[in-house]
């Protein structure tokens, strides 16, 4: 089959709390809601009438008169994290929730990290990741010592300043970290936060790295890969499944390198399948609490979908938005909250239909419109013809 398929995640861009959301520390919350509301209505026009109002209720997003499919998806595992949101778009199911240290890193940990690295730790205990490098990068300077923190995620992460520690090193030292985080210590990904500038002005870089431990089970990824279907990634995506699956990865460390990256592969591609992350709804904007911000970063993805449809051809292209889990910006603390992902599918026959269901429903249909069969034992049922 000549066709090609498009899923972007738009990271943390939940849609409403979960049944179990109160278990996570969760109840009440939506991303997307609570921005509608917080930002006085989303200026969302493209989106819009593709029928993101018509998923789930938001102020200045009214329900479309011609809406694609659309709704909402759940989880079938634990966790609220790009871990396994990701995989669960794709098949996978966690079986159990992966690690986890609210307390921070045991000494025998911290004790391997200083022996692999040569170099001492500062913070270990969860924190975000620019109140790490502004209350620690003045002493980190000082003295060498890396900066490791986790947060409420299943995360090792390790900042360090590229004039103190190369770039190399650092990779390095994620490398050995990733070796250590085994075993009874398994977490999901070690990530590398490479930072830079004067105290009192630190910013972090775009030299994020990600190291994730291998998914658990056979993703629909793979399963395109079985019948020579090119897959492609964009961002961190790559990264989060570690390298399984997929045949090449493309630049995305902000929206607009992976806007870029996604909009090259759309003008270039007979044939295949691009799995691509839009990280700053997160990353940026999310975890900060920054309303303003988050509803900006939208605006930006909803003009760049304005040319993406203009250049698709519904009859030969499926395009699928939707999210990993949320981060909603108006909730205390700056953690992931456990919700509902939207979802709106541009497809031929998708006969504006509303469509609830697991993250997997995307993988399943993302292989049978390429491949026009389907993995039955894999989780998920197509929404595609």
């Amino acid at each position: 089959m000549n066709r090609r398929a498009f899923v972007v995640v738009l990271d943390a861009c939940g849609a409403g709390e979960l049944p179990d959301a109160a278990d996570y520390g969760d109840a009440g919350s939506n991303t997307l809601g609570h921005v509608s509301e917080a930002a006085g209505g989303l200026d969302l026009p493209v989106l819009g009438r593709l029928g993101l109002g018509s998923a789930l209720p938001l102020v200045g997003v009214p329900p479309a008169a011609e809406p694609v499919l659309h709704g909402r998806l759940h989880p079938l595992g634990p966790g609220k994290d790009t871990i396994t949101g990701h995989w669960e778009l794709m098949g996978v199911i966690t079986p159990e929730p992966l690690r986890t240290y609210p307390d921070g890193f045991p000494p025998e940990i911290i004790d391997a990290l200083h022996d692999a690295t040569g170099r001492g730790i500062l913070l270990n205990a969860p924190c975000n990741g620019i109140t790490a490098i502004e209350d620690y990068g003045d002493r980190h300077l000082a003295t060498g010592d890396l900066i490791v923190y986790t947060s409420a995620d299943s995360v090792l992460q390790i900042a360090a300043h590229v004039d103190e520690v190369p770039l190399a090193e650092l990779y390095a030292a994620c490398e050995a970290a990733r070796e250590i985080m085994r075993g009874e210590h398994t977490v999901g990904r070690v990530i590398a936060r490479p930072f830079r500038g004067e105290p009192g002005a630190f910013a972090r870089t775009t030299g994020r790295r990600d190291l994730s431990v291998e998914p658990p089970g056979r993703s629909y990824l793979e399963e395109l890969r079985e019948d020579r279907v090119p897959v492609h990634s964009v961002g961190k995506v790559k990264q989060v499944f570690a390298n399984v699956g997929v045949d090449r990865g493309h630049p995305g460390a902000t929206n607009e390198e992976a806007i870029t990256s996604t909009e090259s592969l759309m003008a270039e591609l007979d044939r295949g399948f691009v799995f691509a992350n839009f990280v700053e709804t997160d990353q940026v904007y999310g975890h900060r609490g920054d309303v303003p911000g988050f509803h900006d970063a939208l605006k930006v993805i909803d003009a760049a979908v304005a040319g993406w449809l203009e250049r698709l051809d519904p009859e030969r292209d499926l395009l699928v938005m939707t999210a990993d889990h949320g981060c909603d910006p108006t909730t205390p603390g700056s953690d992931h909250t456990r919700e509902y992902a939207p979802l709106l599918a541009a497809f031929a026959g998708h006969g504006g239909r509303r469509h609830d269901g697991p993250f997997s429903d995307v993988g399943a249909s993302v292989l049978r419109w390429l491949t026009g069969r389907d993995a039955p034992e894999l989780p998920g049922e197509p929404f595609t013809p």
